[in-house]
Protein backbone atom coordinates (compact mmCIF):
# COMPACT_ATOMS: atom_id res chain seq x y z
CA UNK A 1 0.00 0.00 0.00
CA UNK A 2 2.84 2.50 0.44
CA UNK A 3 4.20 2.16 -3.04
CA UNK A 4 0.79 2.96 -4.01
CA UNK A 5 0.88 6.17 -1.79
CA UNK A 6 4.18 6.61 -3.72
CA UNK A 7 2.66 7.40 -6.89
CA UNK A 8 1.14 10.62 -5.42
CA UNK A 9 3.69 11.89 -3.09
CA UNK A 10 2.25 15.26 -2.89
CA UNK A 11 4.34 16.79 -1.19
CA UNK A 12 3.53 19.54 1.23
CA UNK A 13 4.62 20.58 4.91
CA UNK A 14 5.89 18.52 7.92
CA UNK A 15 3.21 16.61 10.22
CA UNK A 16 3.57 19.28 13.19
CA UNK A 17 2.28 21.72 10.50
CA UNK A 18 -0.58 19.81 9.56
CA UNK A 19 -1.05 19.86 13.28
CA UNK A 20 -1.58 23.86 13.32
CA UNK A 21 -4.28 24.38 10.80
CA UNK A 22 -7.43 25.74 12.17
CA UNK A 23 -10.37 23.11 12.13
CA UNK A 24 -12.14 23.06 9.29
CA UNK A 25 -16.46 23.12 8.51
CA UNK A 26 -16.91 21.66 5.16
CA UNK A 27 -20.34 23.55 3.20
CA UNK A 28 -22.76 20.67 3.22
CA UNK A 29 -25.39 20.47 0.44
CA UNK A 30 -27.45 23.15 0.56
CA UNK A 31 -25.64 25.58 1.44
CA UNK A 32 -24.34 28.27 -0.32
CA UNK A 33 -20.64 27.92 -2.10
CA UNK A 34 -18.16 30.10 -0.94
CA UNK A 35 -17.28 32.92 -2.35
CA UNK A 36 -14.02 33.75 -3.31
CA UNK A 37 -11.57 35.64 -5.88
CA UNK A 38 -8.49 34.23 -7.61
CA UNK A 39 -5.85 33.54 -10.09
CA UNK A 40 -6.07 30.85 -12.29
CA UNK A 41 -4.57 29.57 -15.73
CA UNK A 42 -7.20 31.12 -17.57
CA UNK A 43 -7.27 34.91 -15.75
CA UNK A 44 -8.60 36.04 -12.41
CA UNK A 45 -12.06 34.71 -11.38
CA UNK A 46 -14.69 36.08 -9.28
CA UNK A 47 -16.67 32.74 -7.84
CA UNK A 48 -19.46 32.67 -8.12
CA UNK A 49 -20.40 35.95 -10.23
CA UNK A 50 -18.50 35.26 -12.82
CA UNK A 51 -20.44 31.64 -13.19
CA UNK A 52 -24.05 32.89 -12.74
CA UNK A 53 -26.57 31.31 -14.66
CA UNK A 54 -24.24 28.25 -15.03
CA UNK A 55 -24.01 24.75 -13.20
CA UNK A 56 -20.14 24.05 -12.04
CA UNK A 57 -18.47 21.19 -11.29
CA UNK A 58 -15.62 22.51 -8.60
CA UNK A 59 -12.95 19.68 -8.47
CA UNK A 60 -9.34 19.84 -6.16
CA UNK A 61 -6.50 17.34 -7.21
CA UNK A 62 -3.50 17.01 -4.28
CA UNK A 63 -0.37 18.24 -6.67
CA UNK A 64 0.92 18.85 -10.05
CA UNK A 65 3.03 16.52 -11.78
CA UNK A 66 1.57 13.31 -10.02
CA UNK A 67 0.37 10.00 -11.97
CA UNK A 68 -3.20 10.03 -10.67
CA UNK A 69 -3.91 13.44 -11.16
CA UNK A 70 -2.41 13.72 -13.94
CA UNK A 71 -4.26 11.13 -15.78
CA UNK A 72 -7.45 12.81 -14.09
CA UNK A 73 -6.95 16.59 -16.12
CA UNK A 74 -7.05 14.36 -19.54
CA UNK A 75 -9.74 12.82 -18.70
CA UNK A 76 -11.63 15.93 -17.22
CA UNK A 77 -10.77 18.06 -20.40
CA UNK A 78 -12.42 14.65 -22.12
CA UNK A 79 -15.58 15.65 -20.64
CA UNK A 80 -15.08 19.56 -21.18
CA UNK A 81 -17.55 19.36 -24.73
CA UNK A 82 -20.41 17.22 -22.71
CA UNK A 83 -20.11 19.61 -19.73
CA UNK A 84 -20.44 22.79 -21.89
CA UNK A 85 -23.42 21.62 -23.54
CA UNK A 86 -24.87 20.97 -20.62
CA UNK A 87 -24.52 24.89 -18.92
CA UNK A 88 -21.88 23.24 -16.92
CA UNK A 89 -18.31 24.75 -16.24
CA UNK A 90 -15.46 22.95 -14.97
CA UNK A 91 -12.64 24.79 -12.33
CA UNK A 92 -9.85 23.15 -10.94
CA UNK A 93 -7.86 23.67 -7.58
CA UNK A 94 -5.05 23.00 -5.91
CA UNK A 95 -2.23 24.49 -3.62
CA UNK A 96 0.46 24.68 -6.44
CA UNK A 97 1.25 28.10 -7.77
CA UNK A 98 0.46 29.32 -11.28
CA UNK A 99 4.03 28.53 -12.52
CA UNK A 100 3.54 25.22 -11.67
CA UNK A 101 0.41 24.68 -13.11
CA UNK A 102 1.44 25.93 -16.17
CA UNK A 103 4.26 24.26 -16.36
CA UNK A 104 1.84 21.12 -15.54
CA UNK A 105 -0.45 21.55 -18.43
CA UNK A 106 2.72 21.95 -20.70
CA UNK A 107 3.88 18.95 -20.05
CA UNK A 108 0.50 16.98 -19.88
CA UNK A 109 0.31 18.34 -24.00
CA UNK A 110 3.57 17.10 -24.30
CA UNK A 111 2.60 13.55 -23.51
CA UNK A 112 -0.50 13.19 -24.58
CA UNK A 113 -1.64 15.46 -27.13
CA UNK A 114 -4.32 17.25 -25.01
CA UNK A 115 -4.63 20.96 -24.04
CA UNK A 116 -6.32 21.25 -20.92
CA UNK A 117 -8.36 24.74 -21.55
CA UNK A 118 -10.76 24.65 -18.41
CA UNK A 119 -9.43 27.20 -15.44
CA UNK A 120 -6.90 25.78 -12.59
CA UNK A 121 -6.68 27.96 -9.64
CA UNK A 122 -3.17 28.65 -7.29
CA UNK A 123 -4.35 28.84 -3.50
CA UNK A 124 -0.77 28.25 -2.56
CA UNK A 125 -1.46 30.16 0.61
CA UNK A 126 -4.66 27.22 0.68
CA UNK A 127 -7.63 29.93 1.75
CA UNK A 128 -10.15 28.59 -0.79
CA UNK A 129 -9.24 25.11 -0.25
CA UNK A 130 -9.53 25.43 3.53
CA UNK A 131 -13.18 27.34 2.98
CA UNK A 132 -14.08 24.23 0.96
CA UNK A 133 -12.63 21.86 3.73
CA UNK A 134 -10.06 20.23 1.17
CA UNK A 135 -7.51 20.31 3.02
CA UNK A 136 -8.13 17.09 5.84
CA UNK A 137 -5.96 18.07 9.16
CA UNK A 138 -5.56 13.93 9.53
CA UNK A 139 -3.51 13.83 6.30
CA UNK A 140 0.01 13.78 6.23
CA UNK A 141 0.65 17.03 4.07
CA UNK A 142 -1.38 20.15 3.32
CA UNK A 143 -2.26 19.13 -0.31
CA UNK A 144 -5.60 19.18 -1.41
CA UNK A 145 -7.98 16.09 -0.84
CA UNK A 146 -9.42 15.08 -4.46
CA UNK A 147 -12.91 16.71 -3.59
CA UNK A 148 -15.78 17.12 -5.88
CA UNK A 149 -18.59 20.16 -5.34
CA UNK A 150 -21.37 20.48 -8.24
CA UNK A 151 -22.71 23.66 -7.66
CA UNK A 152 -26.35 25.08 -9.63
CA UNK A 153 -26.59 28.25 -11.07
CA UNK A 154 -27.87 29.84 -7.65
CA UNK A 155 -24.62 29.10 -6.16
CA UNK A 156 -25.75 26.39 -4.06
CA UNK A 157 -23.59 23.20 -3.39
CA UNK A 158 -25.63 20.50 -4.98
CA UNK A 159 -23.31 17.24 -4.34
CA UNK A 160 -20.10 16.46 -2.66
CA UNK A 161 -17.86 13.58 -3.85
CA UNK A 162 -14.75 12.56 -2.14
CA UNK A 163 -11.88 10.37 -3.40
CA UNK A 164 -8.69 9.24 -1.40
CA UNK A 165 -5.07 9.79 -3.19
CA UNK A 166 -4.80 6.48 -4.86
CA UNK A 167 -8.26 6.88 -6.63
CA UNK A 168 -8.57 8.41 -9.64
CA UNK A 169 -12.23 9.66 -10.52
CA UNK A 170 -15.17 8.18 -12.94
CA UNK A 171 -16.07 10.66 -15.47
CA UNK A 172 -19.12 8.89 -16.13
CA UNK A 173 -19.91 9.40 -12.53
CA UNK A 174 -19.17 12.93 -12.63
CA UNK A 175 -21.48 13.12 -15.53
CA UNK A 176 -24.50 11.34 -14.29
CA UNK A 177 -24.11 13.29 -11.02
CA UNK A 178 -24.90 16.47 -13.05
CA UNK A 179 -27.46 14.67 -15.43
CA UNK A 180 -29.10 13.80 -12.67
CA UNK A 181 -29.20 16.79 -10.79
CA UNK A 182 -30.74 18.97 -14.10
CA UNK A 183 -33.08 16.18 -14.76
CA UNK A 184 -34.38 16.28 -11.31
CA UNK A 185 -34.77 19.95 -11.20
CA UNK A 186 -36.20 19.95 -15.04
CA UNK A 187 -39.21 17.36 -14.43
CA UNK A 188 -39.37 17.66 -10.72
CA UNK A 189 -38.49 13.79 -10.33
CA UNK A 190 -35.91 11.78 -7.96
CA UNK A 191 -33.36 9.21 -9.87
CA UNK A 192 -33.34 5.75 -8.32
CA UNK A 193 -29.61 3.70 -7.84
CA UNK A 194 -27.88 3.46 -10.50
CA UNK A 195 -29.97 5.70 -12.57
CA UNK A 196 -28.26 7.09 -16.43
CA UNK A 197 -30.76 8.92 -19.00
CA UNK A 198 -33.43 6.76 -20.59
CA UNK A 199 -34.56 4.37 -17.27
CA UNK A 200 -37.37 5.40 -15.35
CA UNK A 201 -37.50 7.67 -12.60
CA UNK A 202 -39.12 8.30 -9.74
CA UNK A 203 -41.93 10.34 -8.31
CA UNK A 204 -43.76 11.43 -5.13
CA UNK A 205 -46.24 8.54 -3.65
CA UNK A 206 -49.94 9.25 -5.17
CA UNK A 207 -51.99 11.29 -1.77
CA UNK A 208 -55.57 10.28 -3.94
CA UNK A 209 -57.34 7.71 -5.67
CA UNK A 210 -56.90 9.37 -8.34
CA UNK A 211 -53.71 9.91 -8.43
CA UNK A 212 -53.39 6.67 -8.17
CA UNK A 213 -55.19 5.61 -11.00
CA UNK A 214 -53.01 8.25 -12.84
CA UNK A 215 -49.78 6.50 -11.38
CA UNK A 216 -47.43 5.24 -13.75
CA UNK A 217 -45.46 2.04 -12.51
CA UNK A 218 -46.63 1.57 -8.83
CA UNK A 219 -44.74 -1.07 -7.02
CA UNK A 220 -46.61 0.05 -4.04
CA UNK A 221 -47.90 3.63 -2.52
CA UNK A 222 -43.97 4.41 -1.60
CA UNK A 223 -42.42 3.53 -4.65
CA UNK A 224 -43.57 4.86 -8.12
CA UNK A 225 -41.73 4.85 -10.99
CA UNK A 226 -42.50 7.40 -14.36
CA UNK A 227 -41.27 6.83 -17.70
CA UNK A 228 -38.95 9.75 -18.99
CA UNK A 229 -37.61 9.10 -22.41
CA UNK A 230 -33.57 10.29 -22.87
CA UNK A 231 -35.23 12.93 -26.05
CA UNK A 232 -37.03 14.73 -23.51
CA UNK A 233 -33.95 15.15 -20.95
CA UNK A 234 -31.74 15.99 -23.96
CA UNK A 235 -34.67 18.31 -24.95
CA UNK A 236 -34.00 20.41 -21.54
CA UNK A 237 -30.66 19.80 -20.47
CA UNK A 238 -28.12 19.76 -23.61
CA UNK A 239 -28.81 23.52 -24.64
CA UNK A 240 -26.83 26.42 -25.76
CA UNK A 241 -25.04 27.72 -22.84
CA UNK A 242 -26.92 31.32 -21.63
CA UNK A 243 -24.30 32.01 -18.79
CA UNK A 244 -21.82 34.87 -19.51
CA UNK A 245 -18.40 33.78 -18.53
CA UNK A 246 -15.94 32.41 -21.08
CA UNK A 247 -13.72 31.04 -18.72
Amino acid sequence: MDDLFDLCDCGGFEDDAVSDLPAQSLPLIGDSAPAFSAMTTNGPIHFPGDFAGQWVVFFAHPSDFTPVCTSEFIAFQGILDDLHKMNTRLLGLSVGSIPSHLAWIRAIREISDVQITFPVIADVNMDIARSYGMISPSASDTSAVRAVFVIDPNGTIRAILYYPAVLGRNMDEIKRVVVALQTADAFTVATPADWVPGRDVLVGAPSTTDAVRRAGNMADWFLTYKKLPESEINAKIYKKNTGRTKK
